[in-house]
């Protein structure tokens, strides 16, 4: 019904699996395949961890994005008003002290 076609070509067997592993040992040696293959397992841990985070924002950004954008345009601040109620707060603290 449905044919899987492989991504990256036909999956090795077990006869190409060991060459690979006995080159792999060839150039790296025996005692540094355990800890590079640690650092691989962290990475891709990093990078699914780093890809859900930002999946969960998108989220967050679809699921409120029309009521954000709904809200800022509503309450629009500029910089005269701002220096408007920074004077006055000054001049009710200067009254309050005097």
């Amino acid at each position: 019904m449905f044919e899987m076609i492989p991504l990256f070509g036909p999956v090795p067997g077990g006869m190409e699996l060991a060459v690979i592993l006995l080159i792999a040992v060839l150039l790296f040696g025996a005692n540094k395949i355990p800890k590079l293959a640690r650092s691989t397992g962290e990475a891709m841990g990093e990078f699914k961890k780093g890809r859900e985070e930002v999946e969960q924002e998108l989220q967050e950004m679809q699921s409120s994005g029309s009521s954000t954008a709904t809200e800022v345009e509503s309450e629009p601040t500029t910089a005269t008003e701002t220096e408007t109620e920074t004077e006055t707060q000054t001049e009710t603290q200067t009254e309050s002290e005097s």
